[in-house]
Protein backbone atom coordinates (compact mmCIF):
# COMPACT_ATOMS: atom_id res chain seq x y z
CA UNK A 1 0.00 0.00 0.00
CA UNK A 2 1.36 3.45 -0.97
CA UNK A 3 2.30 5.82 1.81
CA UNK A 4 0.32 8.99 2.23
CA UNK A 5 2.39 12.10 1.52
CA UNK A 6 3.28 13.60 4.87
CA UNK A 7 4.17 17.13 3.82
CA UNK A 8 2.46 20.11 2.27
CA UNK A 9 3.44 19.95 -1.39
CA UNK A 10 2.50 23.59 -1.99
CA UNK A 11 4.75 24.82 0.82
CA UNK A 12 7.58 22.60 -0.38
CA UNK A 13 7.32 24.01 -3.91
CA UNK A 14 7.26 27.58 -2.54
CA UNK A 15 10.38 26.89 -0.49
CA UNK A 16 12.12 25.26 -3.44
CA UNK A 17 11.19 28.20 -5.68
CA UNK A 18 12.86 30.58 -3.25
CA UNK A 19 15.93 28.34 -3.01
CA UNK A 20 16.27 28.22 -6.80
CA UNK A 21 15.79 31.99 -7.01
CA UNK A 22 18.59 32.47 -4.50
CA UNK A 23 21.17 30.11 -5.97
CA UNK A 24 19.96 29.10 -9.42
CA UNK A 25 19.46 25.53 -10.57
CA UNK A 26 23.10 24.45 -10.62
CA UNK A 27 23.94 26.24 -7.38
CA UNK A 28 21.08 24.61 -5.47
CA UNK A 29 21.96 21.15 -4.23
CA UNK A 30 19.45 18.50 -3.28
CA UNK A 31 20.60 19.05 0.31
CA UNK A 32 19.77 22.76 -0.07
CA UNK A 33 16.29 21.72 -1.18
CA UNK A 34 15.95 19.34 1.77
CA UNK A 35 17.01 22.14 4.12
CA UNK A 36 14.74 24.73 2.48
CA UNK A 37 11.65 22.53 2.35
CA UNK A 38 12.14 20.55 5.54
CA UNK A 39 11.26 17.46 3.50
CA UNK A 40 13.50 14.41 3.29
CA UNK A 41 15.36 13.57 0.11
CA UNK A 42 13.38 10.38 -0.49
CA UNK A 43 10.07 12.17 -0.07
CA UNK A 44 11.10 14.92 -2.48
CA UNK A 45 12.11 12.34 -5.08
CA UNK A 46 8.88 10.40 -4.52
CA UNK A 47 6.80 13.55 -5.00
CA UNK A 48 8.70 15.25 -7.85
CA UNK A 49 10.81 12.49 -9.41
CA UNK A 50 14.02 14.48 -9.50
CA UNK A 51 15.62 17.82 -8.76
CA UNK A 52 14.56 18.90 -12.25
CA UNK A 53 10.98 17.84 -11.54
CA UNK A 54 10.96 20.05 -8.47
CA UNK A 55 12.53 22.86 -10.50
CA UNK A 56 9.77 22.61 -13.11
CA UNK A 57 7.16 22.65 -10.34
CA UNK A 58 8.87 25.74 -8.91
CA UNK A 59 8.74 27.38 -12.34
CA UNK A 60 5.03 26.63 -12.53
CA UNK A 61 4.57 28.21 -9.10
CA UNK A 62 6.56 31.27 -10.14
CA UNK A 63 4.32 31.65 -13.17
CA UNK A 64 1.21 31.37 -10.96
CA UNK A 65 2.51 33.80 -8.37
CA UNK A 66 4.11 36.45 -10.58
CA UNK A 67 3.33 36.15 -14.30
CA UNK A 68 -0.38 35.35 -14.19
CA UNK A 69 -1.30 38.17 -11.78
CA UNK A 70 0.71 40.56 -13.95
CA UNK A 71 -1.18 39.42 -17.04
CA UNK A 72 -4.48 39.89 -15.20
CA UNK A 73 -3.45 43.40 -14.19
CA UNK A 74 -2.62 44.17 -17.81
CA UNK A 75 -6.10 43.01 -18.81
CA UNK A 76 -7.80 45.32 -16.30
CA UNK A 77 -8.81 47.87 -18.93
CA UNK A 78 -7.07 50.76 -17.16
CA UNK A 79 -5.68 53.54 -19.37
CA UNK A 80 -2.79 52.00 -21.30
CA UNK A 81 0.12 54.36 -20.71
CA UNK A 82 -0.71 54.69 -17.04
CA UNK A 83 -1.05 50.92 -16.72
CA UNK A 84 2.30 50.27 -18.41
CA UNK A 85 4.03 52.65 -15.99
CA UNK A 86 2.24 51.11 -13.00
CA UNK A 87 3.40 47.63 -14.01
CA UNK A 88 7.02 48.75 -14.36
CA UNK A 89 6.96 50.72 -11.10
CA UNK A 90 5.38 47.74 -9.31
CA UNK A 91 8.33 45.62 -10.47
CA UNK A 92 10.74 48.23 -9.12
CA UNK A 93 8.85 48.38 -5.82
CA UNK A 94 9.00 44.61 -5.46
CA UNK A 95 12.73 44.55 -6.22
CA UNK A 96 13.48 47.37 -3.77
CA UNK A 97 11.21 45.88 -1.09
CA UNK A 98 12.70 42.40 -1.43
CA UNK A 99 16.28 43.57 -0.98
CA UNK A 100 17.58 39.99 -0.97
CA UNK A 101 18.77 40.28 -4.58
CA UNK A 102 17.02 37.07 -5.54
CA UNK A 103 16.85 36.50 -9.25
CA UNK A 104 13.73 36.30 -11.34
CA UNK A 105 13.27 32.58 -11.87
CA UNK A 106 12.38 33.09 -15.54
CA UNK A 107 15.47 35.22 -16.22
CA UNK A 108 17.64 32.78 -14.28
CA UNK A 109 16.22 29.82 -16.19
CA UNK A 110 16.74 31.61 -19.49
CA UNK A 111 20.40 32.19 -18.73
CA UNK A 112 21.17 28.89 -17.03
CA UNK A 113 18.95 26.15 -18.45
CA UNK A 114 17.25 27.08 -21.73
CA UNK A 115 20.19 26.17 -23.97
CA UNK A 116 20.23 22.52 -22.88
CA UNK A 117 16.84 21.72 -21.34
CA UNK A 118 13.92 21.72 -23.79
CA UNK A 119 11.29 21.50 -21.04
CA UNK A 120 12.66 24.59 -19.33
CA UNK A 121 12.98 26.35 -22.70
CA UNK A 122 9.33 25.65 -23.44
CA UNK A 123 8.27 26.94 -20.05
CA UNK A 124 10.32 30.12 -20.30
CA UNK A 125 9.11 30.80 -23.82
CA UNK A 126 5.43 30.22 -23.00
CA UNK A 127 5.58 32.48 -19.95
CA UNK A 128 7.37 35.18 -21.91
CA UNK A 129 4.90 34.98 -24.81
CA UNK A 130 1.98 35.18 -22.36
CA UNK A 131 3.38 38.42 -20.94
CA UNK A 132 4.30 39.76 -24.38
CA UNK A 133 0.78 39.11 -25.69
CA UNK A 134 -0.81 40.96 -22.78
CA UNK A 135 1.59 43.88 -23.17
CA UNK A 136 0.98 44.02 -26.94
CA UNK A 137 -2.76 44.35 -26.34
CA UNK A 138 -2.25 47.21 -23.89
CA UNK A 139 0.21 48.96 -26.20
CA UNK A 140 -2.10 48.59 -29.22
CA UNK A 141 -5.01 50.07 -27.27
CA UNK A 142 -2.80 52.88 -25.95
CA UNK A 143 -1.72 53.60 -29.53
CA UNK A 144 -5.35 53.68 -30.66
CA UNK A 145 -6.12 56.09 -27.80
CA UNK A 146 -3.17 58.32 -28.70
CA UNK A 147 -1.35 57.62 -25.41
CA UNK A 148 1.58 55.82 -27.06
CA UNK A 149 3.24 56.67 -30.35
CA UNK A 150 2.22 54.61 -33.34
CA UNK A 151 5.69 54.90 -34.92
CA UNK A 152 6.52 51.33 -33.90
CA UNK A 153 4.58 48.09 -34.04
CA UNK A 154 2.74 47.25 -30.81
CA UNK A 155 4.36 43.79 -30.72
CA UNK A 156 7.85 45.31 -31.01
CA UNK A 157 7.09 47.70 -28.15
CA UNK A 158 5.72 44.83 -26.08
CA UNK A 159 8.98 42.92 -26.60
CA UNK A 160 10.90 46.04 -25.61
CA UNK A 161 8.87 46.24 -22.39
CA UNK A 162 9.50 42.55 -21.64
CA UNK A 163 13.23 43.18 -22.09
CA UNK A 164 12.93 46.21 -19.82
CA UNK A 165 11.15 44.18 -17.14
CA UNK A 166 13.75 41.42 -17.29
CA UNK A 167 16.52 44.01 -17.27
CA UNK A 168 15.04 45.62 -14.17
CA UNK A 169 15.19 42.22 -12.45
CA UNK A 170 18.81 41.73 -13.45
CA UNK A 171 19.85 45.23 -12.41
CA UNK A 172 17.85 44.87 -9.20
CA UNK A 173 19.79 41.72 -8.35
CA UNK A 174 23.00 43.69 -8.82
CA UNK A 175 21.82 46.82 -6.99
CA UNK A 176 18.20 47.11 -5.77
CA UNK A 177 18.34 50.92 -5.69
CA UNK A 178 14.79 52.18 -6.19
CA UNK A 179 15.81 55.57 -7.55
CA UNK A 180 18.13 54.13 -10.20
CA UNK A 181 15.57 51.53 -11.27
CA UNK A 182 12.81 54.14 -11.44
CA UNK A 183 15.02 56.19 -13.77
CA UNK A 184 15.06 53.15 -16.09
CA UNK A 185 11.25 53.08 -15.97
CA UNK A 186 11.16 56.78 -16.90
CA UNK A 187 13.49 56.14 -19.84
CA UNK A 188 11.35 53.22 -21.00
CA UNK A 189 8.22 55.34 -20.85
CA UNK A 190 9.95 58.10 -22.82
CA UNK A 191 10.77 55.52 -25.49
CA UNK A 192 7.03 55.01 -26.03
CA UNK A 193 6.62 58.62 -27.23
Amino acid sequence: MARVREFDTEKAVDAAMNAFRGKGYEGTSVQDLVDATGVGRGSLYAAFGSKEGLYLAAMDRYRERYALPLVEALRSGAPGRELLREVLVAAVDEIARDGSRRACLIVGAAMERVAHDPRVATHVESTTVLLEDALAQVVAQAQADGQVSGKRDARDLARYLVVTMHGLRVMGAINPDREALTAVVDAAMDALD
